[in-house]
């Protein structure tokens, strides 16, 4: 009797304790620029969500390519033609520097001229305060001093003009299997025979 008057005591007392609120889940903060936060279910609209530089990419150029911005000219290479001359529809392929410590990636849409290109790119300049915001054909200036696209200044929204910093690029990727030679290209062997990088990056799928 004593035994089963303590059990109902103790259910008793187990019963009208609160149980601890479930703890609240915290969102997903997505990293610096170049972050990718995986290839979406869908397609979602840039007013949903913050977009990042790599399912851009990935979206308008066709590249195949997933992982941080700062990864792709290196997986790039022995899949896609990569090389040192823009061209539309190229991914340019920036290497991390300063803040942009995952690098970022950028879809070519125009030329201008030898020096000047057009981007389509995400999450690069905020607009209204926001990051995240897709940009179409801003301008971005090749200001290597060799004029060999290793250095660039892109276009910034919030100065309604090229942003000052002078961005380091790794290169173009287009989209198409890469070849044994440019598989083992290199910028120096590129500049070297400009004729012959015009004529490989230009060349059909």
């Amino acid at each position: 009797m004593m035994r089963q008057s303590l059990f109902l005591v103790s259910l008793a007392l187990t019963l009208t304790v609160p149980a601890a609120p479930a703890q609240a889940r915290m969102p997903i903060a997505f990293k610096d620029l170049g972050t990718d936060p995986g290839p979406p279910a869908r397609h979602t609209p840039a007013s949903a969500r913050d977009l990042q530089c790599v399912p851009y990419a990935r979206m308008v150029s066709g590249i195949q390519i997933s992982g941080d911005a700062h990864t792709w000219w290196r997986q790039a290479s022995g899949r896609y033609a990569r090389g040192f001359v823009p061209k539309v529809g190229a991914v340019m392929a920036f290497r991390p520097y300063g803040p942009m410590v995952l690098g970022h990636v950028a879809a070519v849409s125009r030329i201008i001229d030898q020096r000047t290109i057009l981007l389509r790119h995400a999450n690069w300049s905020p607009i209204n305060g926001r990051r995240g915001q897709i940009e179409n054909d801003v301008k971005a200036v090749d200001v290597s001093p060799a004029g060999d696209w290793s250095a660039v200044r892109v276009w910034f929204d919030p100065v309604k003009g090229l942003g000052s910093t002078r961005w380091p690029v790794e290169g173009f990727i287009y989209n198409r299997p890469a070849t044994p030679s440019e598989h083992a290209a290199t910028r120096a062997g590129w500049m070297s025979d400009p004729i012959g990088a015009i004529i490989a990056a230009f060349s059909p799928k």
